[in-house]
C-alpha cells in the first residue's frame, strides 16, 4: 500500500464524482509528473483506473434518474468504433523509447487543449442555446451525426493519451444539448459514456502490456469510496466554482509537463 497514491486516487474521485472530469485529464499527468511513471504505463493504467472510478458513481446517478441513454448510445456508437480502430493501429505501431517524447507531447497539449475548452463552456452552451431556440429543427437534424461525430474525436484522444472523456466530452454535450442536459444530468451521461470507452481502450492497453496492477490497486482504494460521496454530493454543489478551479488546475499540470519537454 502507498498512502500517497491512495490519497491521489481519493482527491480524483473525488473530482470525478462531483463534475465528472478528471480520471484522465488529472491522473495521468500526476502519474508522470509526480510519480514518474513510464507514459504508456500512465495512459493504460489510468484508463482502468478512470473505468472503475466512474463505475462505482454510476448506480448512484441512475438512481436519481439522471442519465440520457440516447445521448450515451450516441456517443458510444463514435467513440468505441473509433477506439477498436486506434487500438488496432497502436498494436502495428507500438509506441517505443523514440516516440515517448511525442506521447507526453500529446497529452500536455490535450490537457491545455482541454482546459481552455473548459473555460469556454459557457459561452458554447449559450451558443448552443441559442441555435436550439432559434433554429430548432435544423438544429435537432444535426444534433445525432454531431454527437456520433464528437464521439469519435474522442474515442481516438482518449484511447491515445486517456485524457478527454470527461472533461472534453462534457464541453460538446453542453452545447450539442443545451436545453435537454441540465448540469447533474450531463455529469451522469458523460460519466457513464466514459465507462465502456476507458474499458474498450484499457483492454487493448492491458494486451499490449501497459497496466501496472499494483498502482491500478492502490489508486482505486482511494477513489472507489472517494467517488460515491463525489456523486452523491454533486447535485448539491456549485459547479461553476468547480469548474473554474478545475480549469486552473489542469492549466498548471499540463504547462508543467509540457515545460518538462523543453
Amino acid at each position: 500500500m502507498d498512502w500517497k497514491l491512495i490519497v491521489s486516487g481519493a482527491v480524483i474521485g473525488l473530482l470525478v464524482g462531483f463534475t465528472g472530469v478528471g480520471g484522465g485529464a488529472l491522473m495521468t499527468p500526476i502519474l508522470l509528473l509526480v510519480f514518474g511513471i513510464a507514459p504508456m504505463a500512465a495512459v493504460g493504467t489510468d484508463l482502468w483506473f478512470a473505468a472503475m472510478t466512474k463505475l462505482f458513481a454510476t448506480p448512484v446517478h441512475q438512481r436519481h434518474g439522471l442519465i440520457d441513454w440516447q445521448v450515451v448510445k450516441r456517443l458510444w456508437t463514435g467513440s468505441l468504433t473509433a477506439s477498436v480502430l486506434t487500438l488496432t493501429w497502436l498494436h502495428f505501431n507500438p509506441i517505443d523509447e523514440d516516440s515517448v517524447h511525442l506521447l507526453k507531447g500529446a497529452v500536455a497539449i490535450t490537457v491545455i487543449f482541454t482546459a481552455i475548452a473548459m473555460l469556454f463552456q459557457k459561452q458554447l452552451h449559450a451558443l448552443g442555446r441559442t441555435n436550439r431556440i432559434t433554429s430548432g429543427v435544423q438544429f435537432k437534424a444535426v444534433q445525432g451525426p454531431l454527437t456520433i461525430a464528437a464521439g469519435a474525436f474522442l474515442g481516438i484522444l482518449v484511447t491515445f493519451t486517456s485524457v478527454g472523456a470527461g472533461a472534453l466530452g462534457a464541453v460538446f454535450l453542453v452545447y450539442l444539448y443545451p436545453l435537454r442536459l441540465t448540469p447533474p444530468r450531463l455529469i451522469a451521461t458523460d460519466i457513464v459514456h466514459a465507462i465502456p470507452l476507458a474499458i474498450f481502450a484499457g483492454t487493448g492497453h492491458l494486451l499490449l502490456g501497459n497496466v501496472d496492477s499494483s498502482l491500478l490497486g492502490n489508486l482505486l482504494l482511494g477513489s472507489v469510496p472517494a467517488v460515491i460521496v463525489g456523486a452523491l454530493l454533486s447535485a448539491r454543489l456549485p459547479h461553476a466554482y468547480l469548474r473554474i478551479a478545475l480549469v486552473i488546475v489542469l492549466l498548471a499540470a499540463g504547462g508543467k509537463l509540457f515545460w518538462t519537454l523543453l
